[in-house]
């Protein structure tokens, strides 16, 4: 699940890392312009993922398989759909958006360029998304990590090929790491379908059972009672995405004030982040799968055992990470930046904030587990009221004191709130109901 993740991010990474060195700060900050945006979009996948991959881990758990493809189906044919409006709507009013977040006047063109491509390519990003997720939710996390390989394996060839124009190419300018993206993402979903179809899995060597086989394709529609289920669990959970990309976006509109320098900054801190996060995100997915699968399995007694040991390994990993973020963030954020100007502002930034990602990691464990047994508004609200009531009212009056360092002294302050309320509810109300299968 790790080495998912980072591979999921890496792609996003090598093309920051050629756009910054190969043409410079401006096109930096012009994909960092979009992030929040895109963050928002996928969010409704990330929760529409997770609430499939719970019922389909405890459909796994108690050997159903025929509701394990329809639970699939369902969340696909969604997806797409979802996909489809984006790509028409988004696509449209690109630089509206962007207009509206206050981009830079310097970087606007190049950001939209960027952002447009992104945006049309949608349909492609959330079946992605999608069938990476539900994957785990039968306990297949190898697929997944060979898809993402072969997608980050793309991008980093195609990237560079497409800013310099190699064999041909045409130049794409700072459009070239959509470009590249889109295309590995349709290469790595094709790969996957063949995969999962000429291979056999698990110990009796059967067909794996999210294979595009026939027996599939008939599920390929959407059940309401099942689509029912799996919103009841993904969109709070969405929710609770949207309300970090719209608090990403409140950040992002402060930053912006400060001009692309900033901005370019900003992204280039995510990046070193995100990574360092991973083992957070990873250890919270896991601990929600397995725990729907003891339940389907009838064995909630599993579950304070997984609860406890996701939260040691996310202090040994993420911890281990966040000191080597600490060591090395110079050299780190010299991949992204040339102006060392930009870098002393990021490096003051990110030591600010990079050890509440070890809180952070705590929090998402608890409320991962209890996702698992489908209570999820309560876990969902405390988090978007950490979000949208602390944590942004906060950078808003911390910048107007202390300026950028302001809005990073934003992220620990939240993140602190939102472990503490977890647990309180974790250990006073959800330890003491009884477990029951969706």
């Amino acid at each position: 699940m790790i080495a998912s993740n980072i591979l999921q991010a890496a792609s996003g990474t090598l093309n920051n890392i050629y756009l910054g060195q190969m043409i410079g700060v401006g096109a930096m900050a012009s994909v960092s312009a979009f992030f929040p945006v895109l963050f928002f979009l996928i969010s409704f996948m990330i929760g529409l993922g997770a609430g499939a991959s719970v019922l389909i881990g405890q459909a796994w758990g108690a050997k159903e398989l025929d509701r394990v493809k329809a639970i699939a189906g369902t969340t696909l044919m969604v997806g797409i759909g979802a996909g489809l409006i984006v790509a028409l709507f988004g696509g449209t009013f690109t630089e509206h958006m962007l207009l509206a977040l206050g981009t830079p006047a310097d970087i606007l063109p190049g950001s939209t360029a960027y952002a447009r491509i992104m945006l049309i390519a949608a349909p492609g990003i959330f079946v992605f998304l999608l069938v990476t997720s539900m994957l785990r939710g039968v306990g297949d996390t190898k697929t997944p990590l060979k898809t993402l390989l072969i997608s980050t394996l793309i991008g980093l060839v195609l990237t560079p090929a497409l800013i310099r124009g190699w064999l041909g190419l045409p130049q794409m300018g700072v459009a070239s790491g959509a470009w590249a993206a889109t295309v590995s993402y349709v290469v790595a979903m094709s790969w996957t379908a063949w995969h999962l179809l000429k291979t056999p899995y698990g110990k009796e060597g059967k067909s794996h059972p999210l294979a595009p086989d026939r027996a599939f394709l008939v599920h390929l529609r959407i059940d309401r009672v099942i689509l029912g289920k799996v919103l009841k669990i993904g969109l709070p959970t969405a929710l609770s995405m949207i309300t970090i990309s719209l608090a990403e976006v409140a950040v992002l509109f402060l930053v912006n004030r400060y001009g692309s320098q900033a901005t370019a900054a900003y992204g280039a801190v995510n990046q070193i982040v995100s990574y360092v996060q991973f083992p957070a995100i990873s250890i919270a997915i896991t601990a929600s799968i397995l725990g729907a699968q003891a339940i389907g399995a009838g064995r909630t007694q599993n579950l304070g055992k997984i609860a406890q040991t996701g939260i040691a390994m996310n202090l040994i990993l993420t911890g281990a990470l966040v000191l080597i973020g600490y060591v090395l963030s110079r050299y780190m954020l010299r991949l992204f930046i040339t102006d060392e100007a930009v870098v002393d502002l990021a490096q003051s930034l990110l030591h600010i904030m990079l050890w509440s990602s070890v809180v952070m990691g705590m929090s998402m464990v608890l409320s991962g587990l209890m996702r698992a047994s489908g209570a999820v508004m309560v876990p969902t609200l405390l988090s978007m009221l950490a979000i949208g009531a602390i944590e942004i009212p906060a950078a808003w009056l911390l910048s107007n004191r202390f300026g950028l360092s302001g809005i990073w002294a934003a992220y620990p302050i939240a993140f602190i709130a939102m472990l503490s309320m977890q647990t309180a509810y974790y250990r006073l109300v959800w330890k003491k109901r009884p477990i029951k299968r969706l």
